[in-house]
């Protein structure tokens, strides 16, 4: 369908105004049961709608309660656009299709005649390929009795399924291998020459998309579909997004770092490898595995592991500046593997009738040579390369060879903010220091209208904002040791029911074991089971107190009682040494900027605030806010944090924090 398809145009004729929706005594006073009127959220709908009516990009800093997603989806259904909405994370997609959705579609057609047109997508490993798992039929490769079991329940699942979403196999676990070697990633797509195209789902999913109104999405999804497109000079049957009248952010603090990660390259040893693997079984299937591939295969493993073997020394992300160094040393070894790509391609290129499958071979191996070129030769100014080294469960090492653009706001300018009608950028940590200046400059947006809304709570009351004066500074030895001392004693005053939170994961190490049997409370640390479970005993068990790192600063709700304290260990700056940081840092200063104030403190004020929006997520919601770093206090840096964070009552003092406690 059209961008203006029927659906959506006759929505947005018989849809209420925002005033009837919003207002009190309105149409969501009438059906929600926990409806009370906000007037932030009703004026963030009415500048959603004049954006999308004036074609304009709006930003908008819509505190923790605002409701901000129904203040979005009211303006887009009555819009009469084809719109997509992406989001920072899957849970959140889900809340929006599952929950907020049918509950709109509920309000605004009681009788039940009429449905909302929306589709929610998610990258494409998150989906069955057909062929894959037809071709393992006929021969299975099945490692062990884990697979054989899995591979059984997948089949199984496939005749029932209309989706092929895997997220419906809740028995699958979140780490099988063999999942990997069926899934619909789209360097092993054939697209329309698959014999399965026809019952393929991620063709039904684009065409869903299609006839869609509303296309929910998560951020991975939209960069990524949006880096093919650019790669591909914009053919038409490229990605898998269609157009839209405009683009909805939910949670965009995150868009620059999901911008440059898909705007990047990598090559790791591991890709390398695949293809091997990709390439034996598919030939072993077909019958046509010859000397001359089994021996190209062969080559490129060996100059593969050589290769990377000699990449120079580190642990987790570090930067690669010395690569012209490394190639007067190494050239040849690199030129080696080079050559055994295109030996592998000219073996391929040769194969008499060749099946539809190996030409894909050809194009990976192709991508494959480019892509290392650049990463080891280029000379790109805008562009900071670096290698990772790291482990992925129990698998062996995994090396990798990276390029991040420094600066992702002339790319997001040119091939996203340019082209969209409008955008819309939401969340409830985007401004800094009262304005939209550091989030516009780091993702290249102009001439956006701009709208900061209070939050719906109550902060002076429901919050207590305390920093301790006498704790060393958060770089010194010393404090590892006193900050445990402390974070104890504030947990006697909450009895447990706390968040953690570090900026490292040995901090969060070593005073987690200084704690150990000095706590009373049931503990628990990231780490030791997943993320979800991890939660979910925090739910479960009273006076819990959950030790974690930067995976549980955002996105993370626990309303109640349950969570009432909130303990920060410092402020959470980037590590400096990290490359893509560094070489921010260093282009910043060097066109006669200020790094410091300009990029690392406003990164720093957004991650706080986000550490700091776990605790107040209702109007009954009451609780500490702890931050162990007295910077904030000391330095003059400290102010933009302060004036950036809500109205939260301030102590200094702990007997401000055992009278909170003592009037709950």
């Amino acid at each position: 369908m059209p961008a203006s398809s029927q659906p959506a145009a006759s929505a947005s004729k018989t849809s209420p105004s925002l005033h009837q929706f919003f207002a009190p005594a309105g149409l969501l006073s009438r059906t929600h049961p926990a409806y009370e009127f906000r007037r932030g959220q009703l004026q963030m709908a009415q500048a959603v709608e004049q954006a999308i009516e004036e074609r304009r990009h709006l930003i908008v800093e819509a505190g923790t309660g605002t409701g901000k997603t129904l203040a979005y989806l009211m303006p887009v259904i009555r819009s009469g656009k084809r719109v997509i909405i992406s989001t920072g994370t899957k849970n959140l997609q889900e809340q929006l299709f599952h929950k907020d959705v049918p509950f709109l579609e509920q309000a605004l057609f009681p009788e039940g005649n009429r449905k909302l047109s929306v589709c929610y997508m998610k990258g494409r490993n998150n989906y069955l390929c057909r062929k894959k798992l037809y071709d393992l039929t006929g021969q299975p490769v099945l490692s062990g009795l884990d697979e054989i079991e899995q591979y059984r329940a997948i089949a199984a699942w496939e005749q029932a399924t209309s989706s092929g979403d895997r997220a419906e196999l809740a028995s699958l676990p979140e780490a099988s291998a063999l999942w990997h070697k069926l899934d619909a990633r789209a360097d092993t797509c054939l697209g329309q020459k698959c014999s399965s195209w026809d019952k393929c789902f991620i063709t039904e999913m684009h065409r869903r998309a299609m006839e869609s109104d509303i296309i929910i999405v998560n951020h991975h999804l939209f960069f990524a579909d949006l880096a093919i497109k650019q790669r591909a000079d914009g053919a038409p049957d490229a990605g898998i997004l269609p157009d839209a009248g405009a683009v909805i952010f939910d949670e965009a603090h995150e868009l620059e770092d999901v911008a440059g990660s898909y705007f990047g390259i990598s090559v790791s040893a591991a890709r390398l490898e695949e293809l091997c693997r990709d390439i034996e079984a598919s030939l072993q299937r077909n019958r046509m595995y010859t000397t001359g591939l089994s021996g190209a295969i062969k080559s490129l493993r060996e100059r593969s592991g050589f290769f990377f073997s000699l990449l120079p020394e580190g642990e987790g992300r570090f930067s690669f500046e010395n690569r012209r160094e490394f190639l007067e040393e190494n050239g040849d070894e690199f030129l080696g593997l080079q050559r055994s790509l295109g030996r592998l391609n000219s073996e391929i290129e040769n194969m008499p009738s060749k099946p539809e499958e190996v030409f894909a071979f050809t194009r990976r191996s192709q991508e494959l040579q480019v892509q290392l070129g650049f990463l080891m030769e280029s000379e790109e100014q805008n562009t900071v390369f670096w290698i990772e080294r790291r482990r992925t469960g129990r698998e062996k090492l995994n090396v990798s060879i990276q390029a991040t653009p420094i600066d992702v706001g002339p790319v997001l300018c040119e091939c996203l903010w340019s082209k969209l009608e409008t955008a819309v950028l939401a969340s409830a940590t985007l401004a800094v220091g009262g304005g939209f200046e550091y989030i516009q400059r780091r993702l290249g947006i102009e001439h956006a209208r701009e709208l900061i809304l209070p939050s719906h709570f109550d902060y002076p009351n429901q919050a207590l904002f305390y920093v301790p004066p006498d704790l060393p500074d958060p770089r010194t030895p010393q404090f590892a040791g006193k900050a445990a001392e402390r974070i104890r004693r504030l947990l006697e005053i909450t009895r447990g029911r706390a968040f953690v939170l570090f900026t490292s994961y040995g901090q969060m190490r070593e005073i987690y074991q200084r704690l150990l049997g000095e706590v009373e409370f049931p503990m628990l640390l990231q780490g030791d089971a997943p993320k979800t479970a991890l939660l979910e005993e925090f739910r479960l068990t009273p006076n819990c107190v959950l030790f974690a790192t930067s995976s549980f600063w955002q996105g993370v709700d626990v309303q109640g009682e349950q969570l009432s304290c909130v303990i920060i260990d410092r402020l959470p700056f980037a590590v400096p040494s990290d490359p893509v940081v560094a070489a921010r840092v260093k282009a910043i200063d060097a066109e006669g900027g200020n790094a410091f104030f300009q990029y690392q403190v406003p990164a720093a004020v957004i991650t706080l605030k986000q550490g700091f929006g776990r605790l107040i997520r209702s109007l009954h919601d009451r609780g500490l806010l702890a931050l162990l770093d007295n910077r904030i206090l000391k330095k003059a840096y400290g102010r933009v944090f302060i004036e950036s964070l809500p109205n939260y009552r301030r102590t200094t003092e702990l007997s401000r924090v055992e009278d909170f406690f003592g009037a709950a």
